[in-house]
């Protein structure tokens, strides 16, 4: 087992730098210097009314630009609606009932475009405001390499395989993320942005009633915490809908509970507690139990994943790229 899975992890890696480059991606800090030098301060402060006005579109614009960057590199295709010749990525499994907050996006461009039009690239805005998301609720600092192009295309498919799901094997989602030229490391990292998270109920209910895969015998230890779920999220259908916090702790501030929460067996999906209870979790249980007792370490690493994250480029776009005036829809 372990030498089919060297290979397959070498073999996925070399595989995705053909399809990205993300170790020196055409990105600079200063790429908007002269042509729209007020970008950050615009971004940072549509992102303060917006996270002041509710703290959880925090974790809804962190969400868009993950999914973003899991489809063909950070591009802003997760920005496209449907149109007669484009089918976007917005009604794929893994986004229709996932995703929420275009709109932040759709007011951010709408002050950029006023600003400096036709400069700052929708991959870009959602990128810069993925960071201001993440501080603006406690969480670290990095500089964002800038100079993305937007894409004319979109895929569903790309989005119903590329992204991981709630009750994914812990194979499967390394696979997922070695595809994207990620490591172990970033993967256990960048699963720490779940702090902020909120989960529907259709996506936690095997986990909280024991019925799936190798966590199945890991029950949540909290019964108060169980019976909570449980009474908003029925085992025989129904509030599919209804939303519980992955981290029941400090679910609006970003920090290290969220690990903290996997080391008492309470994770809320499937795919988190896997990081920490499958019986394949040796690297990734070592990196939860740092993390859990090193919130520094955590906040380190988890700045440079995001780096790492937002470097995902196709070669395609910066070729054939645009910069969007509406991000939902491809220049005319």
């Amino acid at each position: 087992m372990a030498p089919f899975l060297s290979f397959l992890v070498v073999s996925v890696f070399i595989f995705s730098n053909r399809l990205y480059a993300i170790e020196d991606p055409p990105l600079t800090l200063d790429y908007y210097q002269s042509s729209c030098p007020t970008v950050f301060d615009v971004i940072r402060k549509e992102m303060e009314c917006e996270v002041l006005s509710d703290p959880r579109n925090a974790a809804l614009v962190v969400r868009l630009h993950f999914h973003d960057c899991f489809v063909q590199g950070c591009d802003g295709s997760i920005l496209l609606d449907d149109t007669i010749t484009l089918q976007g990525e917005k009604k794929a499994s893994t986004s229709v009932n996932s995703l929420i907050g275009f709109e932040i996006i759709d007011k951010i461009k709408n002050k950029l475009e006023s600003d400096c039009p036709g400069i700052v690239s929708c991959a870009d805005l959602l990128t810069i405001a993925a960071r201001d998301a993440i501080i603006l609720v406690g969480g670290p600092y990095w500089d964002v390499p800038v100079g993305r192009k937007d894409s004319k295309t979109a895929s569903k498919e790309l989005a119903e395989s590329n992204i991981p799901v709630a009750n994914e094997a812990l194979l499967s989602m390394i696979s997922k993320f070695v595809y994207q030229g990620l490591s172990v490391t970033d993967m256990v990292a960048l699963s720490g942005s779940h702090t902020i998270g909120m989960a529907r109920c259709e996506n936690y209910r095997e986990r909280i009633y024991g019925d799936w895969g190798t966590t199945s015998d890991k029950t949540l230890t909290s019964e108060t915490h169980l019976k909570e779920l449980r009474s908003t999220c029925p085992a025989a259908g129904g509030g599919d809908n209804n939303v519980s916090a992955m981290d029941y702790a400090t679910p609006n501030l970003f920090d290290n509970s969220y690990y903290q929460i996997l080391l008492r067996e309470e994770g809320l999906l499937n795919s988190d507690q896997e990081l920490y209870s499958s019986m394949l979790a040796i690297q990734t249980k070592k990196l939860v139990v740092k993390y859990a007792h090193d919130p520094i370490a955590f906040f380190e690493q988890f700045s440079e994943s995001m780096v790492r994250l937002g470097n995902i480029t196709n070669a395609d776009t910066f070729v054939n790229g645009e910069v969007r005036k509406n991000c939902r829809f491809v220049n005319t």
